[in-house]
């Protein structure tokens, strides 16, 4: 189930203004339990329906993302945004939830503001990716990048 290894350069390399996030960074999906590898059978996995097992990424994991996230920023001729929920990057890593990992979520958090350009505006909130006022704000960022 991957994006491949072109995933968020398409706006990038079209100048198109971009607000980037980090939904779902901490999971890795497998069609079911039985897709999971055996070299992953022992990590924390959440089977989420029959088709469909949740893996979540660990700090190592998670720094690599960050640094993927950033060079897709770097990438950018055009204008380009950051926006990281610092409360959680889905349902499942919410407080009290089965994927909750801040130290996981702030590797990959410390790995984009230190790897990407100084013209990139990195803002963090104190919300889950999935609450409305994060919605918000990444509508109200865009909005501000496309009036230039």
């Amino acid at each position: 189930m991957s994006a491949g290894p072109e995933r968020m350069l398409a706006a990038a390399r079209q100048g198109i203004p971009t607000v980037l996030s980090v939904g779902c960074i901490d999971m890795a999906n497998f069609h079911g339990r039985v897709g999971v590898p055996a070299h992953y059978q022992q990590r924390k996995i959440y089977e989420w329906n029959p088709q469909v097992a949740l893996m979540r990424t660990n700090v190592e994991e998670n720094q690599r993302i960050g640094e993927m996230i950033a060079a897709a920023a770097n990438a950018s001729s055009g204008p380009v945004a950051i926006l990281l929920p610092l409360k959680g990057v889905s349902m499942l890593d919410s407080e009290g939830q089965p994927f909750w990992d801040p130290a996981a979520d702030a590797a990959c958090f410390e790995a984009i503001k230190r790897n990407v350009k100084p013209t990139v505006h990195v803002i963090e909130m104190e919300n889950n990716v999935n609450d409305p006022a994060f919605a918000d704000k990444a509508v109200e960022l865009l909005l501000e990048l496309y009036a230039g």
